[in-house]
């Protein structure tokens, strides 16, 4: 959280004042869950919202909730661009269906790429890929994803098997800082590069995996580091290139990555804050979703009459609610 938010974080009373709670459906399961829920609360600043996924513990979710009141109740860094380019993913579905999930990402050239799947194989990790890059052709940039689920041995037979498809990137292909290191190792001849995601958002030192020599960029979300001004801090004491992704927010969540993309210095890579388009229904009249392959960069109010719509369940009110409670007073609140 920055500085000045933290040393006085709203009163509870006026995070819950105006807290309403929603589930989103999505249109493909992604990560398990076949529905997303989040809090979105009204700041003097405007709408934010707090999204950490419902296994998280609270120490972890305070953090998210650290972004949250930073977006709404501090003024945010200037941007250095109106929009932001963005790709379209790709959650482990069947090859077959890989078009009509691209259709739903308006203009993109970029396709970021769920692999690893528990229950599922390389094979069909390979039939994904090789799906995304006849949809997009030759000029279409591909990257992957496997969440941290390979061992070395694995990830560097994988990579092998990619190599056809001319990836842009693969992002945590390993868990530790140490197993990147190795496998970038490994595979620099082949000229993929490596990124750390879940080595920065799940990190006690963020930038720890850039001193090891162990990515080439970094993959990099709002709310599991706190904050836009934070996220800033860190890709700029790592220096090294950064995507900005998104946390399958909502569309207020995804203005909050698009406010820390807007104030990177450098911008090489399309973002990864397209994934409204993976949801069938949002707050915001109209949702947040690529149009020219493109978002625009500015603060997103939800419709009323939308999170009338989507408003959880009394029980799991009650349980953001005192989730909420919990990780303010993690805060200091």
């Amino acid at each position: 959280m920055s500085n000045d938010a933290a040393a006085s974080p709203p009163p509870l009373d006026d995070l819950l004042a105006s807290a309403r709670v929603v589930v989103l459906p999505l249109a493909t399961p992604f990560r398990g869950i076949d529905v997303r829920e989040a809090v979105l609360f009204q700041g003097p600043e405007g709408w934010t919202e707090f999204s950490p996924f419902v296994e998280y513990g609270d120490d972890e979710a305070s953090t998210w909730l650290a972004a949250a009141i930073d977006f709404g109740w501090m003024p945010q860094p200037a941007p250095l661009r109106n929009e932001v380019p963005v790709n379209a993913t790709v959650p482990a579905v069947a090859a077959a269906s890989v078009p009509e999930l691209l259709a739903r990402f308006d203009g993109c050239r970029t396709a970021k790429v769920k692999v690893a799947e528990p229950g599922q194989r390389l094979t069909d990790d390979i039939a994904r890929v090789a799906a995304v890059r006849e949809a997009l052709g030759v000029e279409g940039r591909i990257r992957v994803d496997a969440n941290g689920t390979w061992n070395v041995d694995e990830a560097e037979r994988a990579l092998h098997a990619f190599a056809e498809y001319d990836l842009e990137y693969a992002e945590q292909p390993c868990e530790t800082v140490e197993e990147l290191a190795e496998l970038r190792r490994r595979v620099k001849y082949m000229g993929i590069p490596i990124a750390a995601d879940e080595s920065v958002r799940k990190a006690a030192d963020p930038t720890a995996v850039a001193r090891a020599g162990a990515a080439d960029l970094l993959v990099i979300k709002a709310q599991p580091l706190g904050g836009v001004r934070r996220a800033l801090a860190i890709v700029a004491e790592a220096g090294l290139p950064a995507v900005v992704s998104s946390a399958l927010d909502t569309s207020v969540g995804l203005s909050m990555g698009l406010a820390l993309a807007a104030a990177l210095p450098a911008l090489d890579y399309d973002c990864g804050l397209g994934t409204a388009s993976l949801f069938t229904a949002d707050v915001a009249s109209p949702a947040l979703a690529p149009r020219g392959g493109v978002l625009p960069v500015g603060r997103v109010a939800p419709d009323p009459s939308r999170l009338d719509e989507l408003t959880a369940s009394m029980d799991r009110q009650e349980w953001w609610r005192a989730r909420i409670a919990r990780c303010h007073a993690l805060l200091g609140g």
